[in-house]
């Protein structure tokens, strides 16, 4: 049973329209209707019909909602409308013409390797961590996909993250790699559909006559090329059904342009305007929550949303004296809600970055609280650095393995060569007798060997403040971050989480054996079940608020609404606070019944500040 505003979208007939779908508003039941309206009321064509989404999975969900709307019996009169991704439709586009195949197109993983060889080779050097270069590659590509499809030519494109004359280095690099393997990588799908369209008429042509309506889903994730694309295919007659909720756009890092669902009117002045009012997922209590920060951006839209359901239970915000206090809590509302009927996979945690989530994870474990981390990738203890930190402690405890060695003999930089740590095993001795001829150098040598003894007599936590502080491992790292142009507080992080892990245990033994409860425990979830999220899979489950989007659960978590968090404190003008402020928007109306939001006082000893997103609800 449609409502009237689902109805008001579903009859639009002809022209341009822009559907405003707010959290659970029921997007893809109107997507859905509009297709058998148009078949069934308009007498358009299966064939005519071409719907396109931002995913093959959601692809396969339209097309699959749709076939359950018009019944079986219809279904074979119907089965010509055509679902796809952007990429799946540009590429045909471009096989028609060109009579390209599957191997033609470069895969993610031959992609990932060749920018990952160009960076080792433009930015990196080899003795660096191999973690902390697949971070940074990850950024390149993204850079890489924003000038491509952001069309800038790249003598004026100024990276945020590299240096500029090596980042066009390696962009000219890859894409001269790729034009010898006559290979299409996705960007280069629609830059190349782009360019066929603009430049050859009777395509284009051809193409306009095949479809004549074309709906969007999830409009406001589209950028610029896509959009470009879709006006050239839509013309003469316009028949552009775009259904999104800009206040939902948070993938800008990818290209995503909010402005262009904001400009749409602009661009076609002719065009309805449809508002899906009603949340249909969303206690009252959340959505007036959600609509309250979300009114506090000023490019947007104007709705007003309406809960569907009852009021239900407050939101409940909380500020907490420290991260262990606020872990508490969590533990103790989980165990509530499942005492009351609620089961693990009805209650996510959502957080603002992946990191985020290691120390509530292991502490949920260790209360014996089942947890699924989604895209995050594991625990603080699989990152580069606490690699580091423990090959220093290993060192210090009598371990003498080259590998080790290797790693942080130069953490902070001693000038030790490869070549003086000959052999499976090193020595002290040997160090000091290869640079026997170099009294500073064995200078060196005894001095790192002294704190190496000095940190072997002190517990986990006073043991990783000697290395970080006086040992010299911070220096390092502030000036590793300064050379890859990362931020040097996104690697400090590390290592105070490190240090709120170590601080529990009196003993190296009890923290290790703590690791590996934790380790066996998230491999244990890992390899559990694979129910989809939100579907009774008996385990919360851990991921970011960019990864939960489209999702739902009976009772959400945000923790850490701090400021330097959330907002992030690489948001450094008004439109990343808007997008941060989206982001936080879409966390919230992941929650069906409960909603907590929570906050500390003190994060790693340093006085943190409530989160300025909150104000609206104090």
């Amino acid at each position: 049973m449609l409502t009237l505003s689902q109805k008001r979208a579903v009859a639009h007939q002809s022209g341009p329209a822009l559907v405003l779908a707010g959290p659970g508003s029921g997007k893809t039941l109107v997507l859905t209707n509009r297709i058998r309206s148009l078949i069934e009321t308009g007498n358009v064509e299966p064939c005519k019909i071409l719907v396109i989404t931002f995913s093959r999975a959601a692809a396969l969900e339209m097309k699959q909602r749709f076939f359950a709307c018009i019944g079986d019996e219809k279904a074979g009169d119907a089965g010509g409308v055509s679902f796809g991704t952007f990429h799946a439709v540009f590429f045909q586009i471009l096989r028609e013409a060109y009579g390209f195949t599957g191997e033609n197109i470069l895969r993610s993983g031959e992609r990932q390797k060749m920018i990952a060889s160009l960076a080792d080779h433009f930015l990196f050097d080899h003795g660096k961590p191999g973690a902390a270069r697949s971070e940074q590659t990850e950024l390149l590509s993204g850079e890489i996909s924003l000038v491509k499809n952001g069309q800038i030519p790249i003598e004026y494109y100024y990276s945020s993250s590299f240096p500029d004359e090596a980042f066009r280095r390696i962009f000219h690099e890859y894409e001269d790699w790729k034009k010898s393997l006559g290979k299409l990588d996705f960007d280069d799908m629609l830059t190349a559909a782009f360019d066929l369209l603009q430049s050859r008429e009777d395509v284009l042509k051809a193409w306009q006559s095949r479809f004549s309506h074309i709906l969007i889903d999830e409009f406001q994730d589209i950028n610029m090329l896509q959009y470009r694309i879709c006006r050239m295919l839509a013309l003469p007659e316009n028949n552009i059904f775009a259904v999104g909720d800009d206040d939902q756009s948070i993938y800008r890092f990818r290209g995503a342009r909010p402005e262009l669902m904001l400009h749409f009117p602009s661009d076609y002045p002719d065009a309805a305007l449809y508002l899906l009012e009603e949340n249909f997922r969303c206690s009252g209590a959340v959505t007036q929550a959600a609509e309250k920060v979300i009114a506090e951006n000023k490019n947007r839209y104007r709705k007003m949303i309406r809960a569907v359901k009852p009021y239900g239970e407050p939101v409940t915000i909380r500020r907490f004296a420290d991260m262990p206090a606020q872990a508490d809590f969590m533990i103790r509302e989980i165990r509530r809600l499942h005492d009351k009927g609620f089961s693990y996979g009805e209650m996510a945690v959502l957080t603002r970055t992946v990191m985020g989530a290691g120390y509530l994870a292991e502490r949920f474990m260790e209360y014996g609280i089942p947890v699924r981390m989604r895209e995050v990738p594991g625990l603080i203890y699989d990152h580069w650095i606490a690699e580091d930190i423990f090959a220093i402690l290993r060192i210090a405890q009598g371990g003498r393995d080259r590998s080790d060695f290797l790693r942080v003999c130069n953490r902070p930089l001693r000038y030790i060569g490869r070549d003086a740590l000959s052999g499976p095993v090193v020595s002290f001795e040997h160090l000091k007798w290869f640079y026997r001829e170099k009294p500073w150098m064995v200078e060196r040598i005894e001095k790192w060997e002294e704190e190496l003894k000095l940190t072997a007599g002190l517990c986990p936590l006073p043991a990783i403040c000697f290395i970080r502080h006086e040992m010299g491992y911070e220096e390092w790292l502030r000036a590793y971050a300064g050379e890859h142009g990362i931020k040097e507080e996104e690697l400090l992080g590390v290592m105070d989480e490190l240090e709120t892990s170590a601080a529990p245990f009196d003993s190296f033994a009890a923290w290790a054996d703590h690791i590996l409860r934790c380790r066996s425990e998230l491999e244990k979830q890992r390899t559990a079940g694979t129910a989809a999220p939100g579907t009774g899979q008996n385990a919360v489950t851990f991921q970011t608020c960019h990864g939960a989007k489209g999702l739902e659960y009976r009772a959400v978590f945000l923790p850490d609404l701090n400021e330097g968090i959330f907002p992030h404190r690489k948001a450094g003008n008004e439109s990343d606070l808007e997008e941060e402020r989206r982001l936080l928007y879409v966390g919230m109306t992941r929650a069906i019944e409960k909603l907590y939001m929570t906050m500390v006082r003190t994060r790693f000893g340093r006085e943190e500040e409530i989160s300025r997103f909150l104000r609206p609800l104090s």
